[in-house]
């Protein structure tokens, strides 16, 4: 018989969190629909100890122009529970590598909208995607990227708490640009030589990408090889944050299809080694793993502190299999 997991999960009320996660600072992608409190409430129900959420919906091009009226209780929740740092994970629809003018213009005009309202949140990152060229050559997408950047963050002030601009490393399919330790160093240098202050931009690490990519980091020495490769192409510490996400496909496929942590190809081994390497030692891990709002996200933050451990791991229940993918996160309503 098929169990649904227990969405209240008493038994992870730890009095610390960070201890059970071996110092990390672990969270997940949780929606904010059912109330932006009760989403803090649920992170530190599951020991969660950072979170990233979605500030509007990211199927859209419109953007609020005001934050939700429960902000500053949201805030001071965060506060309280120490359930940081917070991301936003910018829309879907940004493509900053985009030739067609009226896409790339939309496309400045939401992150610049994205970057305010995250400063507003007191977000540390706002993550996007990179995009795609789509059909032009990597050259033209990637001079349209720092040209974008340049523009986009050209009319946000740098101060103390605007949130790093964090470009996601892709799992490379079709014209999709920055699969490639080789090609977010381009981007960078791209960045950097259109006159961007680079400290205004990080990377993020998402290993279903990473893994769809090609980079076979089910094995512990592979993952030393990446961040070897990632430190000396974009300098140490250039990754700010890492998606932590098993992955459903194969191993240089291209394709981006999120599983439960140590449920998939990449395996606990490879996660384990990813979460204890020395140079993201002090990096937020963010998971966006199937079912975050279906209990799957309690389920997952276990299976984090089973492999810090150093212990097997239980199978998953058979609702597992049919949990939703983890694009189904909402925004505030």
């Amino acid at each position: 018989m098929d169990v649904k997991p227990d969405t209240r999960y008493d038994r992870t009320m730890l009095a610390d969190p960070l201890a059970a996660l071996s110092g990390r600072r672990v969270g997940a992608h949780l929606p904010l629909g059912g109330g932006m409190v009760k989403a803090v409430d649920r992170a530190r129900a599951i020991g969660a100890t950072c979170l990233q959420v979605f500030a509007d919906n990211p199927s859209t091009w419109r953007r609020r122009p005001e934050p939700p009226s429960d902000l500053p209780a949201f805030q001071a929740r965060l506060v309280e529970d120490d359930v940081l740092p917070l991301a936003v994970h910018g829309p879907y629809l940004l493509n900053l590598a985009a030739s067609d003018e009226t896409i790339w213009e939309r496309t400045i005009e939401a992150l610049v909208a994205e970057l305010r309202m995250s400063h507003r949140y007191g977000a540390a990152f706002l993550n996007v995607h990179i995009g795609s060229h789509r059909g032009h050559g990597a050259e033209v997408g990637v001079a349209r990227i720092a040209a974008g950047v340049r523009r986009a963050l050209a009319e946000v002030t740098a101060t103390d708490r605007a949130p790093l601009l964090v470009l996601e490393n892709s799992a490379g399919g079709g014209d999709g640009l920055g699969g490639t330790v080789e090609e977010l160093a381009e981007i960078l240098d791209a960045i950097g030589g259109a006159g961007v202050d680079t400290s205004r931009v990080g990377f993020c690490l998402d290993t279903a990408h990473a893994w769809g990519a090609g980079y076979e980091i089910s094995r512990p020495d592979e993952v030393d090889r990446l961040m070897d490769q990632l430190q000396g192409a974009l300098g140490a510490g250039r990754i700010a944050m890492v998606h932590l996400n098993d992955s459903r496909a194969p191993l240089g496929s291209h394709a981006d299809r999120h599983e439960h942590i140590g449920a998939g190809a990449i395996g606990p081994a490879g996660l384990r080694r990813v979460l204890l390497h020395p140079a993201l030692a002090h990096v937020p891990f963010f998971l966006e793993t199937p079912g975050m709002d279906e209990g799957f996200d309690a389920v997952n933050m276990e299976r984090v502190r089973t492999i810090l451990r150093g212990e097997p791991l239980p199978e998953l229940p058979p609702a597992a299999a049919h949990a939703r993918g983890s694009r189904s996160r909402t925004a505030p309503d």
